[in-house]
């Protein structure tokens, strides 16, 4: 095979992992949508982590064995940390969210996390570019818009502050990722960090008094469940690792953008989820200012490995 004919082969593959990537981590807030029709928010969120961190751990185990999962206890409690941040609290918000407001809504404002990971950087008495500082002034302006004005729509203000609360504890598991002990794996620290995210959700449920009746859960929201687990849990995130050590981190990167456009876009297609005018500039702002901030922090390569922890919903 010629060198030419390789490079393309590497290209095509490339962008069929970034391709994975920009649909169904998009496409995960739509699932979750569907998913918490009949079955409760946090429960699924148990659900859905518990059973993807098994299946990581058992694939692990078979592909690299036990040595895998060698960590320390502060390693341990690191990934356990990061779990209990980026799931638990975080992501159990978004699905608590969208009982109020549309999957689209809640995407375009968890989109915030890279600007939330500026500001958490200056408290940390870190000094990002002027042109970063300035896609977050942009990025926090769409922000604003969006919560002050619902996206123009009939949006519960409940939802959208629960939404930026989940964006915060994102942005600080992101955050804490990169400055706490982790285990050497990337794939058994995310398998850790499932599986006591997904404890926590268990226990938080159980707290909360969510009820639920197996005899009431419909077909779609256990196929959404499992899209969930399968597509948003494992396969995706097995792409997005991958892709951390085949291509620039630019254009990994590039995710934080696009996702929210799917997402916005799936919703309106698939639910009829309405998009006002205010919804898409406010987006498209908030869009702006993440690529400007994104561009101007990530020109290195993939190798480095990035700072933070992924916000995939």
């Amino acid at each position: 095979m010629s060198h030419d004919a390789t490079d393309k082969r590497a290209s095509l593959v490339v962008w069929g992992a970034l391709a994975i990537v920009y649909v169904v981590w998009g496409s995960t807030y739509l699932a979750i949508r569907i998913t918490i029709e009949t079955i409760p928010p946090l429960l699924s969120g148990a659900m859905r982590f518990t059973t993807a961190a098994l299946v990581l751990g058992v694939v692990i185990m078979l592909l690299r064995g036990p040595r895998a999962f060698r960590m320390t206890l502060r390693q341990f409690g690191g990934a356990a940390l990061v779990g209990l941040l980026l799931l638990t609290a975080g992501n159990g918000m978004v699905a608590l969210a969208e009982q109020h407001i549309s999957s689209g809504l809640a995407a375009l404002l968890v989109a915030s996390v890279p600007l939330w990971l500026v500001v958490l950087r200056l408290v940390a008495r870190d000094r990002p570019q002027v042109m970063t500082l300035t896609g977050v002034l942009i990025g926090f302006g769409g922000v604003a818009v969006l919560s002050l004005t619902g996206g123009g729509g009939s949006s519960g203000v409940s939802g959208i502050v629960i939404v930026l609360l989940a964006s915060l504890s994102w942005s600080v598991g992101s955050f804490l990722s990169s400055r706490i002990p982790m285990p050497a794996d990337p794939f058994a620290a995310s398998a850790v960090e499932m599986l006591v995210g997904g404890v926590g959700l268990t226990l938080t449920s159980r707290i909360a008094g969510e009820p639920f009746d197996l005899a009431t859960v419909s077909g779609r929201s256990w196929a959404a469940l499992a899209y969930l687990v399968v597509m948003g849990s494992l396969v995706a995130f097995t792409a997005y690792i991958w892709l951390l050590g085949s291509a620039p981190i630019s254009l990994v990167s590039t995710y934080a953008y696009v996702n929210p456009v799917v997402a916005v876009l799936l919703g309106a297609l698939v639910l009829g989820e309405p998009v006002t005018g205010s919804m898409v500039v406010a987006g498209l702002v908030i869009v702006v200012g993440v690529a400007l901030v994104v561009s101007t922090e990530r020109g290195k390569k993939a190798q480095e490995t990035p700072e933070e922890e992924p916000a995939p919903v």
